[in-house]
């Protein structure tokens, strides 16, 4: 419907952004411009500063973990009252694509690999952010499930697969009222999603009647026919395709994709929540962050570890002092440099009850080692660690930096906030300066990596030099943090230098700089401690994992097994002491052949910043460990029913598994979907069925027969024709409390798609347990 308070121009200037972040504003007809920003874990880019530090939730996965709507309400919550206090009136979040393979580089963005499992918690998200006053826009619209050649590659799927898979969780979310719906890069039967008017116009407008705000993943409209595709706004701006270009378009098209923009864009800029008290966010974080910590194997009750009984705990491994707080993603968090890590942590539960000792065992950042360094200048923010940035507006850094800051990472990542001005269109330069005191004489591994001309220095002197610029075209999957150059230079002990970076980057969509400094040390002797370590030890915690960039956004894994000398870390360990429990730090289904050689395991995933102070609660007993899988891991990569990403010559991705992803297609797993246990123990009886208006309701009593407190996730699968989850419920219990517990079906649960959606026939059978493999209960349920 064409507004009449605007032109025709004015309308065509609405379908493409203003600038990289922000939406065109029409003031005389009271459109306002809207905020825009990435957020799977937190606020990420697009925000009014972004050197503004964001909290850290912990990933998707790690959500989808806890199978706890409440809990993952709260959290979305959390977020958008971050968004809130950043000036952010829409974010791009969540993420309801599926893992269809173990190798995706983004899994940890993802909840879950089953689809109503994903949308359930995706809606729970969602509706938490929107209370706030922030609109979600969920992504990516749809079957981008994997990186590789995610810009080009073209998914082969069938119809039943497509609406019962992986448009499901997005159905949930265009129902349950997200602010948008952001379409993926890829190609869907031949069809870029920008552009595909078979799922944008017939089935999201149509089928759904959803009215929301339609967008393009950045830079991922590929032609003009994304306007009559249905397409509402392309982003960022100046538009390529749409917006100003549209000037001679079918107007009555212009005029429904600039309402989709304007209604937006009036109701989310309307007045916002209160932003959160910092105590209650910091007390989310750790509380979440434990309900995901899956606990899969624990022999003779080692965890928790009892106070008295172990004098001597050994922690051992990278991950202790190295955690991979979250993924290599471009909504990547800038981490407040007081996350505290789960050695620190631990120090500080078990002091006064138990020597707490540390060993690496391997180097903890085999790729881009951290920049342990204090800042050059103490600019009154009263960080103590980290990088001074001056950020200056020429190549020649000349004059008072235009601003600066200090952060405490080794990699940083600017689409716009670089001195104010649009990193994507303008030229300038970074300085990052510290003071690095070396612990060890000897050869110091010097590394530094960006998108523009990096220039090393220590003490003045300059050691490298590395002259290439980004091309302004490339988009932003070109960032590949970690990618560096590395130089030796022989540094003494006790002796402090000065390190300084300087980077001139060009115009480029988006910007990356990172650093690092490896100390010397010898494989052989970093194992041999660890192991001496372990030997002494009354119990051993163990944290193996991943670093940031294991897990990245436009490049998928190779295999799924974790790095081979943590491997063998595992192997020497174990022997050294069987009272070890691992501490897996990965975000997605992996490997754990090994797990038999320790006495317990949990999967922490990734945490967010929540990591330390939850781990060592967890560990003491003071929080139970709350997470079920969200995933499967299978006993051989061979049984994974999709494994390869990499499409064929022509550019072709079959999805030839069909509906059968992950846990449908592998009856006989490593560790199941909805796997896992607390300290708690429950008996599950009397389960039952009955009909309801809207469809089905399961009852059953659930009751907490240890002397733990703790929480049951109980799970309801349809047997026919494959096995499916519909439906789930976790309960939290204090000792021996029972309680009966309703878990509803929607009469939708019971369709498979056949053209239209289709009753599967006269009954059903019904599986009702703890995970896909473990469902005591079987009920019959009469559908006609």
């Amino acid at each position: 419907m064409t507004d009449p308070a605007l032109s025709h121009a004015e309308q065509a200037a609405l379908t493409a952004g203003a600038a990289m972040w922000e939406t065109v504003a029409v003031p005389h007809a009271g459109v306002p411009s809207v905020r825009l920003a990435d957020g799977p874990m937190g606020i990420a880019s697009g925000r009014v500063d972004e050197r503004d530090v964001a909290l850290l939730t912990p990933c998707p996965t790690a959500l989808g973990a806890s199978w706890d709507v409440d809990l993952v309400r709260r959290v979305g919550a959390l977020v958008g009252h971050e968004a809130v206090r950043m000036s952010v009136d829409l974010v791009l979040a969540p993420n309801l694509n599926l893992p269809r393979s173990p190798l995706v580089g983004r899994s940890f963005e993802l909840f879950s690999e089953d689809p109503f499992l994903t949308g359930s918690l995706g809606v729970a998200w969602l509706q938490g952010m929107q209370s706030t006053g922030t609109g979600a826009v969920a992504k990516h619209l749809v079957c981008n499930d994997s990186e590789t050649q995610r810009n080009s590659m073209n998914v082969r799927i069938g119809e039943r697969p497509l609406r019962e898979v992986y448009l499901l969780p997005f159905e949930m979310a265009a129902e349950a009222g997200a602010a948008g719906l952001l379409t993926a890069y890829n190609r869907v039967n031949g069809l870029y999603c920008a552009e595909h008017a078979p799922i944008l116009s017939e089935i999201v407008r149509a089928d759904w009647r959803f009215e929301g705000l339609l967008v393009s993943d950045w830079f991922g409209t590929m032609s003009s026919d994304s306007l009559a595709a249905g397409l509402s706004l392309e982003m960022p701006g100046p538009g390529r395709f749409m917006g100003d270009r549209l000037i001679d378009a079918d107007p009555a098209l212009v005029a429904a994709a600039a309402s989709h923009v304007a209604r937006t864009a009036v109701r989310w800029s309307a007045a916002k929540a209160v932003p959160i008290d910092p105590a209650d966010a910091e007390a989310l974080l750790v509380e979440a962050a434990a309900a995901g910590f899956t606990l899969l194997r624990n022999e003779g009750g080692l965890l928790p570890l009892v106070p008295g009984r172990e004098r001597r705990i050994a922690v051992i491994g990278p991950n202790a002092t190295s955690p991979c707080f979250q993924g290599g993603t471009f909504a990547r968090i800038a981490l407040t440099p007081y996350a505290v890590n789960p050695l620190d942590a631990l120090r500080a539960r078990f002091a006064g009850i138990a020597e707490v000792v540390h060993e690496p065992g391997v180097d903890p950042s085999p790729r881009l080692p951290p920049m342990n360094v204090t800042p050059a200048r103490d600019l009154g923010d009263g960080c103590t660690r980290g990088m001074t940035i001056d950020y200056f507006a020429d190549h020649a850094l000349s004059g008072e930096p235009l601003a600066s800051e200090t952060r405490a990472t080794n990699s940083l990542t600017w689409f716009t906030g670089m001195h104010e001005l649009g990193a994507w269109d303008c030229d300038g330069a970074v300085r990052a300066s510290g003071l690095f005191n070396p612990t060890r004489s000897g050869e110091h591994d010097l590394r530094v990596g960006g998108t523009g001309a990096v220039r090393l220095l220590v003490d003045g002197r300059e050691v490298l030099c590395h002259d290439q610029q980004i091309a302004p075209g490339d988009i932003m999957g070109v960032l590949k943090a970690g990618d560096s150059e590395g130089v030796a230079v022989r540094l003494e002990a006790g002796r402090p230098v000065s390190i300084r970076v300087e980077f001139r980057y060009g115009k480029a969509r988006a910007q990356g700089l990172w650093f690092g400094i490896r100390e010397p040390d010898e494989p052989e002797a970093m194992l041999a401690r660890a192991v001496a370590a372990a030997r002494s030890a009354d119990a051993v915690l163990l944290v193996i994992g991943e670093t940031s960039d294991s897990g990245v956004e436009s490049k998928d894994r190779a295999d799924t097994a974790i790095d081979p000398p943590q491997q063998r870390l595992i192997e020497r360990v174990c022997a050294a002491n069987p009272r070890t429990a691992i501490i897996a730090n990965v975000g997605h289904a992996f490997d754990t052949s090994w797990e038999e050689q320790a006495a317990a395991m949990i999967l922490a995933w990734y945490p967010g910043q929540g990591f330390g102070p939850a781990l060592a609660a967890v560990v003491a007993g003071d929080r139970e460990p709350g997470g079920r899988m969200p995933v499967t891991i299978a006993r051989r990569d061979e049984d994974y029913p999709a494994f390869d990403t990499t499409p064929n010559g022509a550019g072709n991705l079959a999805y030839d598994e069909g509906v059968r992803i992950g846990y449908r297609g592998m009856p006989h797993p490593r560790h199941a979907l909805g796997a896992g246990f607390g300290y708690a123990r429950f008996a599950i009886a009397a389960a039952a069925v009955a009909p309801t208006p809207e469809g089905w309701v399961v009852e059953l009593d659930v009751e907490n027969v240890s002397a733990h407190a703790g929480s049951e996730v109980v799970q309801v699968y349809r047997a026919e024709p494959e096995i499916t989850l519909i439906g789930f419920a976790k309960v939290h219990l204090a000792p021996g409390e029972r309680q009966r517990i309703a878990i509803p079906l929607a009469r939708r649960r019971m369709m498979i798609w056949d053209g239209g959606w289709q009753l599967l026939g006269k009954r059903a059978t019904l599986l009702v347990g703890r995970s896909a493999v473990d469902t005591p209960f079987r009920l019959d349920l009469p559908l006609a």
